[in-house]
């Protein structure tokens, strides 16, 4: 972890690449089986219609033009000409496999391009779709996959359409082709506390993941979860209470894993609360303190082995029902 007490994603990028590697959002235009009505048509409790993604692609233009735009700005801004495709908004293997090749083929050619994250469903992933993923002849291609927690009672109440076994067996055929995984996982769910969030980091580690995002949930305006907090059935959590569960969850969580990010990034005009997670430099600073004083370190209370240099397969049945 040279010096660091937690595998920092920027780290690993600088044993690996010996340079800045930026990563570069592309919109896709792709859809989500829990939004137009194949599993649900509300989507994810936490989740607005208009995902994550750069609006690039209603404006017209491909992910070739997106990737020329955006490198431009980004590599004289950074000072780099190494970058990072990422397919960010909604889930980007949906669809018939026939789309997930185009999508391919236009992610391969794009020019100093390293690496390949595409953001999905780990009930949108097949074997022929990981075949065609894995036979592009990237160097190194990631599968942003949500999970968000294992307890299978808190999956069905933000309305995320699959249970943890999905998820578990879908990392198993992921890694099966040599692709990445790096897992999301949300602190403050609601019916959660922080000690189910430490399961799923628990849980997690005991799977072939290869990465993972650490995000504190907030209020999105047009979400459901909005509904529920002018309600008053849903209240966020403090600054506080995610900090301390981000550093207690880091002494469990596998050494080999890379941290990919410590904190929710809100989009622009989204977040409605809590308002301290807009913020993000405080939130960084705040956990940074927190391992220092609390000397947490990750992987420092985790009995998982590495499951890469293991046979065999992750056993789930994780419902905490």
């Amino acid at each position: 972890m040279q010096n660091s007490r937690y595998y920092a994603l920027s780290a690993y990028l600088k044993t690996r690449y010996g340079k800045r590697v930026r990563k570069v959002p592309l919109d896709a235009g792709s859809s989500c089986p829990n939004r137009d009505g194949a599993a649900s048509k509300s989507g994810c409790v936490f989740c607005n219609s208009k995902g994550t993604g750069t609006g690039l692609h209603e404006r017209g233009m491909s992910l070739a033009q997106q990737w020329s735009f955006l490198t431009d700005r980004i590599g004289r801004k950074y000072k780099t000409d190494c970058f990072w495709a990422y397919l960010q908004s909604f889930t980007n293997t949906y669809g018939p496999l026939a789309r997930v090749r185009a999508l391919m083929r236009e992610l391969a050619v794009l020019p100093d391009m390293r690496l390949v994250s595409l953001g999905t469903r780990p009930d949108c992933l097949d074997k022929e779709k990981l075949r065609c993923i894995a036979d592009w002849g990237i160097p190194e291609i990631w599968l942003d996959i949500g999970l968000q927690s294992s307890n299978d009672l808190t999956l069905r109440r933000i309305n995320r359409g699959h249970d943890f076994a999905c998820f578990a067996h879908c990392v198993e055929e992921v890694r099966a082709q040599g692709l990445h995984v790096c897992v999301h996982v949300v602190h403050g769910l609601p019916g959660e506390t922080s000690a189910d969030f430490l399961r799923t980091i628990r849980d997690v580690s005991r799977l072939p993941v290869s990465g993972i995002k650490f995000h504190n949930l907030f209020v999105a305006s047009g979400s459901t979860l909005e509904d529920w907090w002018r309600k008053g059935a849903f209240v966020p959590g403090e600054m506080d209470e995610y900090v301390q569960a981000v550093g207690e969850s880091l002494n469990f969580l596998r050494p080999d894993i890379i941290v990919h990010r410590l904190n929710a990034d809100p989009g622009p005009g989204e977040l409605l609360a809590p308002q301290w997670a807009a913020d993000k430099t405080r939130v960084l600073n705040a956990i940074q303190r927190h391992l220092e004083v609390m000397n947490c370190r990750q992987g420092s209370q985790c009995r998982e082995t590495n499951p890469h240099r293991r046979k065999g397969t992750f056993s789930t049945g994780t419902s905490h029902e």
